[in-house]
């Protein structure tokens, strides 16, 4: 008999024989069961859609940058040299476009953010771009210092961020996969023991220091320790000539 202790888990599922007794520890359905909303302020969808929609939106306002930039008044002033006249409106019309369609997914996630009153980074990128697309537009009409004028900085803010979130989701897609398939390997019931009875229960209803069978050939619903209980397997030896030996019985 031994004491539990959080944090380890076995797999009998090779072993035929006897039955084991486990104490249980935490539940892997309900550790995995609130990661399906993780990132909800990037919208609807899971996140294979959110990686799909940062790639494209990424290498689209990529793109779009590149004339948003060469254009900008600011950043030809800075490099030295004067944008032609005929491109005067090139900046603010693509940079326009940038702050609508590339900053869309910014702008909605901070509704959602507020709404929730959980502000975020969400909030704080689209208060970044608003500020520069508004100080930009009033820089080219005249209303602003031309100095406030910051196309170039707009768009490369843009592209980064989505650069970045582009990557995020990429990565919480693969974890998320990666969890959904030990979840899948978890059985759909449990058998506790409760007095002399054993008493078959969903995993999600275990609880810390509850008894549980794990009979031969079955899999272990839930984190914990073997308290009591033995197994057999059998183990095939390959001789040197690539054929197996006599079966060999091994208890544990």
């Amino acid at each position: 008999m031994t004491k539990p202790h959080s944090g380890h888990g076995h797999d009998h599922g090779p072993h035929s024989g006897h039955e084991h007794h486990e104490h249980h520890e935490r539940t892997g359905h309900e550790d995995h069961g609130g990661h399906a909303g993780h990132m909800g302020h990037c919208g609807n969808g899971g996140h294979g859609d959110h990686v799909a929609q940062f790639r494209r939106l990424f290498w689209v306002n990529l793109v779009l940058a590149v004339p948003v930039v060469a254009f900008s008044p600011m950043f030809a002033l800075i490099l030295g040299y004067s944008v032609p006249g005929w491109a005067t409106w090139i900046a603010p019309v693509i940079g326009t476009v940038m702050y609508v369609w590339g900053g869309s997914p910014f702008l909605t996630g901070t509704v959602g953010e507020i709404k929730a009153r959980k502000p975020g980074m969400m909030l704080l990128i689209a208060l970044g771009i608003t500020v520069a697309f508004l100080a930009s537009w009033g820089a080219t009409l005249g209303l602003f210092h031309h100095e406030l004028e910051f196309w170039w900085e707009l768009a490369l803010l843009v592209v980064i961020m989505l650069l970045g979130h582009w990557i995020e989701m990429r990565s919480l897609a693969q974890t998320t996969s990666a969890l959904d398939s030990l979840a899948a390997l978890l059985p759909d019931e449990a058998e506790r023991v409760e007095g002399e009875t054993a008493v078959t229960v969903s995993p999600a209803e275990l609880r810390v220091d509850d008894l549980v069978i794990v009979r031969p050939g079955g899999s272990v619903p839930a984190n914990g320790m073997i308290v009591d209980g033995r197994a057999a397997y059998r183990k095939m030896k390959q001789n040197l000539w690539g054929g197996f030996r006599e079966p060999a019985q091994h208890l544990l």
